[in-house]
């Protein structure tokens, strides 16, 4: 039986290894992927800037998910050397044809000068309450991180307001702006799922941040108890948001959140319900449409009652809010594939899904070339109009 001193001698025989002198120079002139393949507190104490962090334990399992390519060229590294070489040996079984092991692991790159940072840690707790999140590789720790820095504005705590509000808590979003002058109704509980019947009266801002509180106290509400508008709005859109979720129920305040999201150049979640049929998009890549391009005109107020005035089926805001979680965290988190020019329209009694493309109004008088101004116009005027 061999030692592992001869095993490792053999793995080494049938890899590559390099310097660090040789890695730096590639690091600079290659389109390379460093991977550190060390234990989640040796990468956390500090790990060379740019790397994806693997445990070489989990190697096998994840790394067609990171690097799909397998001609990539990929430099392994651990702390010193022995179970980057293990590694390079496990990615050579694999299929993965150009990998190299660095010779002195990290601590040869530090040695060298070369750029390292140290990983925001997550707490124990934290750690326990996202590992569904860690453990899929296209989020994971960093992604984790990221969640919890971002700012998300929700206007309406509504149907649609309800499930964003709590969805987007339970994820881990760090901070949670909560716009809505109204108080809870008991009839809002059919669909407002955030309310309780013990909380009917107060203010919808009060309410909601007490079920978010209690479900993640990791995230910091800000409640702004006040109704949209045009003499708020920019104060409110200019507070640092990465996102806004459209959860409102008229159209005057469709047209000013997305007037200002243009405006100020945030990503907007847009949904909406009407009966059994809810939409769901997303306005934010350049040269894609923004809610004007879809409907330069509202359409007449009796082609387009409100939930009070047509009913609305309960699960159906649940459906669409989902729905615009998911594009909230898709985006903040840059994967998949945006519903960007695209409006998922979903139809709960037939149980069916379609999508429609949606194409950019060169005539637009928000998002086109000609725009004119950043001003905004009087809402409830324009919508009352037709």
């Amino acid at each position: 039986m061999s030692s592992f001193a001869e095993h490792l001698q053999r793995v080494r025989a049938q890899i590559r290894e390099e310097s660090v002198e040789v890695v730096a120079a590639r690091v600079v002139s290659e389109d390379v992927v460093l991977i550190d393949v060390r234990e989640r507190d040796e990468y956390v104490d500090g790990h060379a800037q740019g790397c994806i962090f693997v445990p070489r334990g989990l190697l096998d399992q994840r790394i067609e998910s990171l690097v799909s390519d397998k001609a990539s060229p990929l430099i392994i590294y651990c702390a010193g050397g022995t179970r980057s070489a293990l590694a390079a040996h496990t990615l050579g079984e694999l299929g993965y044809t150009n990998v190299v092991s660095l010779i002195g692991g990290f601590s040869a790159w530090k040695s060298h000068g070369l750029p390292t940072r140290i990983a925001a840690q997550l707490t124990d707790a934290q750690t326990s309450r996202y590992s569904r999140h860690l453990r899929l590789p296209e989020i994971g720790t960093d992604g984790q991180l990221a969640l919890l820095q971002s700012r998300v504005l929700v206007i309406g705590l509504g149907g649609l307001g309800s499930p964003v509000a709590l969805y987007l808590a339970a994820a881990g979003i760090g901070t949670l702006g909560l716009v809505d002058d109204d108080v809870v109704d008991r009839s809002n509980l059919q669909r407002q799922v955030i309310h309780t019947d013990e909380r009917v009266g107060q203010p919808k801002v009060d309410s909601a941040a007490k079920s978010i509180e209690a479900l993640n106290p990791d995230v910091k509400v800000m409640k702004l108890p006040v109704r949209l508008g045009v003499d708020n709005v920019d104060e409110i859109f200019g507070m640092g948001w990465d996102m806004v979720v459209d959860g409102g129920d008229n159209f005057p305040t469709r047209y000013l959140v997305n007037d200002a999201c243009v405006k100020h150049g945030i990503a907007l979640a847009h949904g909406s319900v009407h009966r059994f049929e809810g939409q769901v998009t997303m306005f934010h890549a350049a040269g894609a449409p923004c809610y004007r391009c879809l409907f330069p005109e509202p359409p007449a107020a009796h082609l387009a009652p409100n939930c009070q005035e047509a009913g609305v089926v309960g699960v159906l805001p649940g459906v669409i809010g989902l729905l615009q979680a998911n594009e909230v965290i898709k985006h903040l988190l840059g994967l998949g594939h945006s519903l960007s020019g695209r409006l998922l329209v979903f139809d709960a009694l037939e149980a069916t899904l379609r999508e429609i493309r949606l194409s950019r109004d060169s005539e637009c008088v928000v998002c086109g070339p000609n725009a004119k101004g950043k001003g905004y116009p009087d809402y409830q005027a324009f919508c009352s109009s037709t």
